[in-house]
């Protein structure tokens, strides 16, 4: 079996192939990783077949959709995912097959309910159902911890002790442990009576991931995330250096338009001289009579230069190809020292 971990701050993925066929699957990917995975794919010479979600995340980006698409390969989850667009949905006890290798399916919802874990050779990927030391949560949505005891207990658990277990999240460096040392030493596996498991699990108080509602948003719907709609647009759009453009519009100021996309109140607390002021969310439906010139030179520039790239992308998009964004916003421009005009400006 060809086999890597990666690690994003406390997520796990995982890449699995069949030497012999050279078939792969990505197991949990993360969105920001992306490009690792297809150079870890490309040095062991991979062809990636699956792109597998163990269930529905809440507390990071899956990179599924993306990858299937780009790869050709096929999205997977567990029927009862509520995600659209899943390509190959799969039930408890059925396989999924990597050349000579096979993924059992084991349905263990309780975090999710469309948890499962996955079962190939000496390992058992545990999603979020199983963490070392730990176990998931059952207080987000259909989180259930009866489900998950049964789960635990009834099912997973059961598996040889000897078995390798590979979870989505460890926040500790750890990179695995196995079912017998679970059992053993895992604190919320020694209350092994239902009813005090279940008590415990709903008196955990955690806190709440720091992306849940977007995550869950993006991962269920197959929509982007505001990271990757600003690496899309920054991917293509120019950028132009503040040193560069204040000599530009100190010397020829006629030369370009800097298009200052903030509110209006902003705008006038302090802005580049000369800088015309056109709102992005106002940008669509001005346009036309505010740049009547698509080959005009336009730099755009906001606060911390993100709206702006949006703007400049939003831009080009519509046909004007002389856009580029400023590099930083204006709180990097004041804090450079350079000069801001007060008022209502241009």
């Amino acid at each position: 079996m060809i086999f890597e971990q990666v690690a994003t701050g406390g997520c796990q993925s995982y890449l699995v192939g069949c030497e012999k066929t050279c078939a792969g699957a990505l197991i949990d990917p993360e969105v920001s990783q992306i490009d690792r995975y297809l150079a870890l794919a490309a040095r062991d010479a991979l062809r990636i077949r699956f792109v597998i979600d163990t269930h529905t995340h809440a507390d990071h980006f899956s990179a599924s959709r993306q990858l299937a698409e780009q790869l050709g390969a096929l999205s997977v989850m567990h029927r009862a995912s509520p995600a659209p667009g899943v390509q190959m949905r799969v039930d408890d006890g059925e396989m999924i097959v990597l050349g000579q290798l096979r993924l059992q399916v084991l349905h263990t919802p309780g975090h999710t309910v469309d948890s499962m874990c996955l079962v190939c050779e000496d390992r058992v990927f545990t999603g979020d159902t199983l963490l070392i030391g730990g176990t998931g949560r059952t207080d987000l949505p259909t989180g259930d911890p009866e489900a998950l005891y049964d789960s635990l207990f009834g099912r997973l658990l059961k598996l040889d002790p000897a078995l390798k277990v590979y979870p989505a999240h460890d926040y500790r460096g750890r990179s695995h442990s196995t079912i017998g040392d679970e059992l053993a030493s895992n604190p919320r596996l020694q209350q092994r009576d239902k009813a005090a498991f279940v008590q415990m699990m709903r008196q955990l108080d955690l806190s709440m991931p720091t992306h849940l509602t977007e995550a869950l948003r993006t991962n269920m719907s197959g929509g982007k995330t505001v990271a990757q709609m600003l690496a899309e647009a920054t991917a293509s759009v120019p950028f132009m250096a503040m040193a560069d453009l204040l000599a530009r519009v100190q010397a020829t100021p006629a030369e370009l338009i800097v298009l200052d996309v903030r509110e209006r109140d902003a705008y006038e607390a302090g802005h580049i001289a000369g800088a015309r002021l056109l709102p992005r969310g106002q940008l669509e439906l001005r346009v036309n009579a505010e740049l009547p010139d698509p080959t005009a030179r336009i730099v755009t520039c906001c606060e911390f230069g993100r709206i702006s790239t949006l703007a400049a992308a939003t831009l080009r998009s519509m046909g004007f190809q002389r856009v580029a964004a400023l590099d930083g916003g204006m709180k990097a421009w004041l804090e450079a020292g350079y000069p801001v005009s007060a008022g209502p400006g241009a």
